[in-house]
């Protein structure tokens, strides 16, 4: 192991004797008190060093015996501490590729925060790179999610829609303006090439796949919003029967939705949605039927604010989810609108009727950061 303090955390000395790692509150910590040959021996925790070096640099400096371990021990606890050298094989292959390396190492200063092991982060980054997601969808939200996706590390991001790219289809970000006329699923491949950093890795044992599908995730971001906002039942029945998580998003009309992650068997599907629905506004059925009927001349709304927003609330999500963390979109909606762009959430409950299996949404609240011995959440 050789310890590195967090990047992502910029330090700050309080007094002489304390000392705060992070700036915003979600993730500061204050530590202290601590003499003055501690506080010179934090600038040698840089991923330079082996822990036997650094004993015998303690030493050097006039620590007792003990007390490099003991102070190691604890940053490690407070999830201070990284590893430049931690994350299993993967994670070594991934520092052999130096230029796909740099354009994640913002990505892996940022799950670093979220992944208190030293070298977790590393190692979760270079998972990805294992992964195999599919988006259903390469309008303004879709092609978005999918570069989105790639750019963070996904290895194999696959993108289905049909037709031919529209002039309203182009985002920043998304499909670009030289594809306008294109075939949608060309374009989005060459999109989603362009944004990933460096060739996938080889598929790992240890990435997450579901049976039958090879699939890590789908996301399911069709053009037209009035799909994602009210998904047909039909339409994920394959999904549903192989067990593949699956994310809905999109735009209708001025508002922006995200979710829910879909967990089959577990959390709230589309026909359980369905069927709420309905059981609110009898007239929905009938209501739905007359909006799916035939195909629109128009463009449909789809706000490039909102439909980026939703795009990167989505790729969030999903890679939340890959990574192993909790969701809050299991079993969740989220909503916002023009002009107030504000997310609201709402719960999705299995419904008793639905045949999907899903008996009891996911308990629990929200993991909150545990006390750290020596250690003060600052505010």
């Amino acid at each position: 192991m050789h310890p590195i303090l967090k990047p992502a955390l910029r330090r700050g000395w309080r007094d002489l004797s304390t000392v705060q790692f992070g700036v915003a509150p979600a993730h500061a910590l204050v530590l202290g008190p601590m003499d003055t040959a501690t506080s010179s021996f934090l600038t040698l925790l840089d991923g330079t060093r082996g822990i036997p070096l650094l004993r015998e640099e303690g030493s050097r400096m006039g620590l007792p015996d003990g007390h490099v371990d003991r102070l190691l021990g604890e940053l490690s606890r407070a999830g201070l501490l990284d590893d430049s050298t931690g994350g299993g094989p993967a994670a070594d292959a991934l520092r052999e590729r130096g230029e796909t390396l740099d354009r994640l190492r913002a990505d892996t200063a940022s799950l670093s925060l979220l992944s208190p092991e030293p070298g977790d982060a590393i190692a979760k980054i270079a998972a990805r790179r294992a992964m195999r997601v599919r988006v259903q969808g390469a309008g303004r939200v879709g092609a978005v999610v999918a570069s989105l996706l790639a750019g963070a590390g996904v290895g194999r991001v696959e993108v289905r829609d049909g037709g031919h790219v529209q002039p309203w289809d182009v985002a920043p970000g998304g499909l670009p303006t030289e594809s306008v006329g294109e075939r949608r699923d060309t374009a989005a491949r060459r999109m989603v090439r362009q944004a990933a950093p460096g060739r996938p890795a080889r598929r790992s044992p240890q990435a997450v796949e579901r049976p039958g599908t090879g699939l890590s995730l789908v996301i399911i971001a069709p053009r037209d919003g009035l799909d994602a906002y009210a998904p047909s039942p039909a339409a994920a029945e394959e999904l549903l029967a192989s067990g593949t998580p699956h994310l809905y998003a999109g735009v209708i009309e001025g508002t922006g939705v995200v979710g829910p992650l879909v967990l089959p068997g577990t959390t709230a599907c589309a026909e359980c949605l369905f069927r709420q629905r309905a059981d609110r506004d009898p007239t929905w059925p009938r209501m739905l039927a007359q909006w799916r009927s035939g195909h629109s001349r128009h463009v449909p709304a789809c706000d490039l604010a909102l439909s980026t927003s939703v795009a990167g609330l989505t790729a969030g999500h999903a890679l939340a989810f890959l990574d192993g963390g909790p969701s809050a979109c299991a079993g969740v909606r989220w909503k916002a609108t023009i002009s107030g762009f504000e997310w609201l959430s709402s719960p999705i409950w299995p419904h008793p009727s639905c045949s999907c299996g899903a008996g009891v949404s996911v308990k629990g609240d929200r993991p909150t950061a545990g006390t750290k011995p020596h250690a003060t959440m600052a505010g």
